[in-house]
């Protein structure tokens, strides 16, 4: 592992198992328990470390000294990105989807305090770009830049997603996530007991699409996984009042914070199917957060 890499995530804290108490979970005689990426880091939070850190120690090592890539205003991913540039001594560059806003996000607005170049591109030019999926493949670019697709999905994610489940250390049945390029997804069910049954819950509309990316990422075919397409509330960062609601009452009943883009999508998700007894009495499901609760700066809670 590179030296800066390292002494980076020395600046960490663990990612703990939080037990969920909740009456319904009782009653069905089900057990769910939380793991706490969004406690890693203030910023590098969640998936978006795990995704990041080998491609980071691919490209410090490779002798890169700008990383490109590409998501919207409020991208988790590029987010992180641009603080791990920063740490790291990284030049950045994103291409932000749509126009240019005439006041930027806080989101757009950290990217930019931190030194990342940001280049807004139509929503064409952005779906051309999805189809560039190698470090080098990017047309134009120049010497010592690598280009990481978008949501970082790219092999080297599913390492640093396989230190996420080495780190449980409970027996359980079912992991689950949210799920939005599918890199995280894919890291999961690679490095996941055989017996267990990985749930993602996409974050976006019409994203049948998934089940093949997140395929072609596994370096072997594995079963005992599947993506529910149920609880995307209308699309991609869209929401309801029954959302907003139910996060509302999960932080006050756990204190446990969630956004409405992935991991609150995933939670109702998951009280909606114990109402509707989708599991055994006895089983254990693992739900992972990932982190990006600096999206919810974009809705009123």
């Amino acid at each position: 592992m590179h030296p800066e890499l390292v002494k980076l995530e020395k600046t960490f804290t663990p990612s703990i198992l939080t037990k969920i108490d909740d009456p319904l979970l009782d009653r069905h005689e089900v057990e769910l328990w939380m793991k706490r990426d969004d406690q890693l880091h203030p910023v590098i939070s969640g998936n978006k470390w795990r995704k990041l850190k080998f491609i980071l120690d691919h490209a410090l090592s490779s002798g890169a000294d700008t990383i490109i890539s590409m998501g919207g205003a409020y991208s988790n991913h590029l987010h992180a990105l641009a603080y791990a540039g920063r740490m790291l001594d990284l030049k950045t560059q994103g291409f932000i989807r749509g126009e240019p806003p005439e006041t930027l996000t806080p989101t757009l607005m950290d990217m930019q305090n931190w030194g990342m170049t940001l280049k807004f591109i139509s929503r064409s030019d952005y779906r051309l770009l999805r189809h560039y999926k190698g470090c080098y493949d990017l047309p134009g670019l120049k010497l010592r830049q690598y280009w990481l697709p978008e949501g970082g999905a790219q092999a080297l994610a599913l390492k640093g997603v396989a230190e996420l489940i080495d780190e449980i250390d409970v027996p359980y049945d079912t992991l689950c996530a949210p799920c939005g390029t599918g890199a995280t997804l894919a890291g999961m069910i690679a490095a996941a007991p055989g017996h267990v049954s990985v749930i993602g819950f996409a974050a976006l509309k019409n994203a049948g699409f998934l089940t093949a990316d997140v395929a072609s990422l596994l370096p072997q075919p594995r079963t005992h996984w599947q993506i529910n397409l149920d609880y995307h509330f209308g699309g991609f960062a869209e929401t309801n009042a029954g959302l907003m609601a139910f996060i509302e009452n999960f932080e006050h009943t756990t204190g446990i914070p969630l956004e409405p883009v992935y991991t609150g999508k995933m939670m109702y998700a998951l009280y909606d199917l114990l109402a509707k007894h989708t599991f055994k009495p006895g089983q254990r499901i693992i739900a992972v957060h990932t982190g990006g609760l600096q999206g919810k700066r974009g809705y009123a809670l």
